[in-house]
């Protein structure tokens, strides 16, 4: 019984001390964003031609996929940087 009131006691202390460090701590400040791009396109409009580097190496063209059923292009920001 009483390492479970010792163990509580020290969970809800913890607890307690965390919640004062988020408070005494400054608020975060938003991340600035780059101002977004604007383009011309709309939905269901055809997509202009462009090139990207692929992760194996080579490079790729929208136009070599012409005629395929479908074009996914996936971005993952910041995955495998560390940042």
């Amino acid at each position: 019984m009483l390492k479970k009131i010792l163990g509580l006691s020290l969970l809800t202390i913890a607890l307690s001390a965390t919640a004062l460090a988020q408070q005494a701590a400054p608020p975060a400040q938003p991340a600035t964003q780059p101002p977004a791009i604007k383009t011309h396109l709309k939905a269901g409009d055809v997509a202009p031609d462009f090139t990207l580097p692929g992760t194996d190496g080579k490079t790729y063209k929208l136009s070599d996929f012409k005629g395929k059923k479908n074009v996914v292009l996936a971005i993952f920001v910041l995955a495998f940087t560390g940042g």
